[in-house]
């Protein structure tokens, strides 16, 4: 009789456990759901807008020469009226859900709407996930204020509100929902959030693929057999992609932290900044300037590009989001590792289609630390087949950045060696920063002049090709 007693509670257990489960999954399907529904009508209508503007201001023959005057409208208008909205959009979202619960006002979607499409069509050089991102975890937010849902739930709703986003710019609801929780920690993944955010990403996509908005693919076949050469190229080529990121990582973080000191002052240093833009501009292309997903697309197909545009968009990038201008930073990104990895693929014999694919999401990998989001948008966007290549390229990427970020919100929840020091627990931002140990300092040096070395490397075996032909 004891047995019998003993095992009816144990049943009545499991099912209480399994009642509660359901429930919060069903809880969660509708929440999510909403979350995905709102975010795709936000998208479609802010990338319409956003392309419209385009449309309108690649007619004006002039347009480089007004790029100060939109990076000093941009700058003061997200000063003023959301300090928020300003710089690349993720970044703001991840330092709200570790530091405020993730409360965001919902005065950012308007302001950051409108400064993001002032920048990009006035001729600045961002991207448009970041907006979305943020424009998804603002509405978010204010729904769970709306409910009176608790922090912890915020957090998880406004989780929900990037994995969207980032879905619905990008027409990759799988990755979207992935990046939504990988990118906040380095080295941990929410899998409390993982069915939400899928629920999220999904719905935002079909919403937004529902109301008009159409995405790019391009399917890639033509891959090397897997043999032992093709992955000693792999290996290499995830290596000097990681090399790539640790420049781009570093330009941003040296101009975030010189810009304010040589300009303190928020219309000097976002007119200047626009006048360094038109220079480049002139430089290397107007290529380099706008959104630039034109450009990607045909790198992707094959089109060859000048050897120094990649370089030319990383500079361009860099002075717009930390002078002032407003706007994402994943599309430039992609259209770094396209436009080097074009140029890589020809210095080392490889397919440069393969390889400016393999670029867009291994850079992207090492940038935001985000591995698996990376190598699952490789599929989502170049077809199965790039699959496990590009995963290999993205993970040696991630490992070669040490514990750099784009984020620098972004908290280190485990460190990608045990030579790298870093406080567990902290963004990167005050976590010590890919520091080795007393007894690596000159290893740490040799780390920090690989791009340099690198560069001239690149620089020197361009010349003698030209040389030779």
């Amino acid at each position: 009789m004891r047995l019998f007693y003993e095992t009816q509670r144990g049943v009545f257990a499991t099912l209480n456990e399994q009642s509660a489960l359901f429930i919060s999954l069903m809880r969660w399907t509708v929440l999510s759901s909403i979350v995905g529904v709102m975010v795709g009508f936000s998208t479609w209508a802010f990338i319409t807008g956003l392309n419209k503007s385009i449309e309108f201001t690649s007619e004006i023959p002039y347009l480089p020469f007004l790029i100060p005057l939109v990076i000093v409208l941009s700058a003061v208008i997200g000063k003023y009226l959301a300090p928020e909205s300003q710089g690349h959009g993720t970044e703001k979202i991840i330092e709200a859900v570790h530091k405020v619960s993730g409360r965001i006002r919902l005065r950012v979607v308007p302001v950051k709407v409108f400064t993001t499409i002032l920048t990009v069509a006035g001729g600045g050089s961002a991207g448009k996930e970041g907006p979305a991102a943020q424009i998804g975890a603002a509405l978010s937010s204010g729904f769970a204020s709306l409910l009176r849902l608790s922090d912890r739930d915020r957090k998880k709703i406004v989780v929900c509100g990037i994995s969207a986003g980032f879905a619905s710019v990008f027409g990759t609801p799988v990755a979207g929902a992935l990046f939504g929780i990988e990118v906040l920690f380095l080295g941990q993944i929410l899998y409390d959030v993982l069915v939400p955010s899928f629920i999220a990403g999904i719905t935002a996509y079909q919403v937004s693929k529902w109301l008009g908005l159409t995405y790019w693919t391009h399917n890639i076949v033509d891959i090397p057999p897997f043999d032992q050469g093709f992955i000693a190229q792999l290996v290499l080529t995830g290596v000097v992609f990681g090399i790539v990121t640790v420049m781009f990582v570093e330009m941003i973080r040296f101009l975030a932290k010189i810009l304010p000191k040589i300009w303190p002052n928020v219309i000097a240093r976002a007119f200047m900044g626009g006048i360094a833009l038109v220079g480049v501009s002139i430089l290397f292309g107007r290529e380099v300037m706008g959104l630039g997903t034109e450009h990607i697309e045909r790198i992707v197909e094959g089109e060859q590009v000048s050897p120094f545009l990649w370089f030319g968009k990383m500079l361009a990038t860099s002075i717009t989001l930390e002078s002032g201008g407003s706007g994402g930073i994943v599309t430039p990104i992609f259209f770094v590792g396209a436009a080097f990895g074009s140029l890589w693929g020809k210095l080392i014999g490889m397919s440069s289609i393969t390889t400016a694919a393999l670029g867009t999401t291994s850079v992207l990998s090492g940038a935001a630390n985000t591995p698996i989001a990376a190598s699952m948008m490789a599929i989502e966007m170049f077809g199965p087949s790039i699959g496990p290549y590009a995963a290999g390229c993205a993970m040696v990427s991630f490992i070669m950045t040490g514990h750099r970020s784009i984020y620098p919100s972004q908290v280190l929840a485990v460190s990608k060696s045990e030579s790298l020091r870093g406080a567990l627990r902290q963004p990167l931002a005050i976590s010590t920063f890919s520091r080795l140990n007393q007894e690596g300092e000159e290893e740490l040096h040799k780390v920090y002049s690989l791009p340099i070395t690198f560069f001239r490397f690149l620089v020197s075996g361009i010349w003698q090709r030209r040389k030779h032909n």
